[in-house]
């Protein structure tokens, strides 16, 4: 008589479980597949995106630079010997611009004890920062500055209480536009506002000013005469060698009194700033296709593991070691290219869209994506050859019984 077994009976499972199952780890596998590639694609497009951007705001820059020019240096007063604040003499310009290399030369100085107001109810603490400098009218020339509105100075309007503001005070005092009505109060008395300044990149300090004719800043608000900004355009292969000199001739009694500097070296050192930040975004977005690595290492893992019966057929089959091994690495680097060439495309996206608000050209270096593929390529090799000759490494009978 045969023993009755005690207990439950182990469920079995039916074909549509069976179905259900497979399709669950299937799905499993697929999402596993998607967030590997996906790690790599969000660290190759933080590269991609950032040397694009790098790229674009630099050739913006060279761009800026050739139309202004870099032939530009500045004088501003330095330190007195006694630690005190120097001043240029009146004669700088007039001296600067007899010397053989000089284009033009130009100048402006500043108002310490004058404000700026759009009337008269707003009360004296709230300058919004404005300065107000005397200018002689050839400044435009001489930065190569451009109008956003109005016109410039002119000879006859310099004998009337007429101004000019910066980009920034027009937008501080509310002006986007100006008419013949548009009028601002400096010190106490008012001027009629004839037109605004674009930005001004070699002289950014002029973008948070009022500008008077500087016969009216001497007649009207006392100004002493002394510029405090000696602007001067020289010859492109004399910049050198007058830098040198400009000192001595703004002011030959104390030549170390004066400082002078070249504003596209300020650009420069902006740019280089960029490239720092640049180099360490580089950085995260290095860590972030480390992590894709670390993804696509553990997917193919998991997936020798799922697919041991079908190693063991292959290699029941007939299929050598290097075959099986060569497989998984392909479907490593397929994995971590298409992870790569995603990437690729959403960082020249990103680069572009960024770019048109900025109104830059855009500019990705052929350099940047060739080394985005070729780091995806390198991942998916490094990724995939454990897990290829984990696979390779399996005999028909392990990989088929599944010890």
């Amino acid at each position: 008589m045969t023993a009755r077994r005690n207990g439950p009976r182990p469920a079995r499972l039916g074909p549509g479980d069976v179905v259900r199952v497979g399709a669950a780890g299937l799905r499993a596998r697929r999402l596993r597949v998607v967030l590997s590639a996906l790690g790599i694609a969000i660290g190759i497009a933080a590269m991609i995106s950032v040397v694009g951007i790098s790229s674009s705001s630099r050739a913006d820059l060279d761009h800026r630079l050739a139309e202004l020019g870099t032939n530009m240096l500045t004088a501003t007063p330095g330190k007195t010997e006694y630690g005190t604040t120097a001043t240029l003499p009146e004669t700088a310009v007039p001296m600067v611009a007899r010397m053989d290399a000089v284009e033009s030369v130009s100048a402006v100085g500043v108002l310490p004890e004058t404000s700026v107001y759009r009337n008269e109810l707003v009360p004296a603490e709230e300058t919004n920062s404005i300065g107000v400098y005397a200018t002689l009218l050839n400044l435009p020339d001489t930065l190569r500055a451009t109008m956003a509105a109005g016109h410039w100075l002119t000879e006859p309007s310099v004998q009337f209480p007429t101004v000019v503001l910066g980009a920034e005070a027009a937008q501080n005092l509310g002006f986007d536009e100006i008419t013949g009505q548009s009028q601002v109060v400096v010190g106490r008395q008012r001027f009629t506002v004839v037109g605004i300044l674009a930005p001004a990149p070699l002289a950014p300090e002029l973008d948070l000013a009022a500008l008077i004719g500087w016969s009216v800043a001497v007649r009207d608000l006392g100004f002493n005469g002394h510029p405090t900004s000696v602007y001067t355009r020289i010859r492109s292969d004399a910049v050198a060698a007058v830098r040198t000199l400009l000192g001595r001739t703004v002011n030959p009694a104390a030549p170390y009194e004066v400082r002078v500097s070249r504003p596209s070296d300020a650009l420069a050192a902006q740019a280089a700033t960029d490239q720092t930040f640049q180099n360490l975004m580089i950085g995260l977005g290095a860590v972030a296709v480390l992590v894709g690595a670390i993804g696509v290492a553990n997917t193919m893992v998991i997936s020798v593991l799922e697919r041991r019966t079908e190693i063991g057929l292959r290699r029941a089959l007939g299929a050598t070691r290097g075959q099986v091994r060569l497989q998984f690495l392909v479907e490593s680097l397929l994995l971590s290219a298409i992870g790569g060439a995603g990437g690729v495309l959403f960082g020249i996206i990103a680069t572009s869209v960024y770019a048109a608000t900025r109104q830059w050209m855009v500019v990705v270096p052929p350099w940047a994506t060739a080394g985005g593929m070729a780091a995806t390529l390198a991942v998916g090799t490094v990724a995939g050859l454990y897990p290829a000759m984990r696979a390779a490494r399996m005999t028909p009978t392990q990989a088929l019984t599944g010890s």
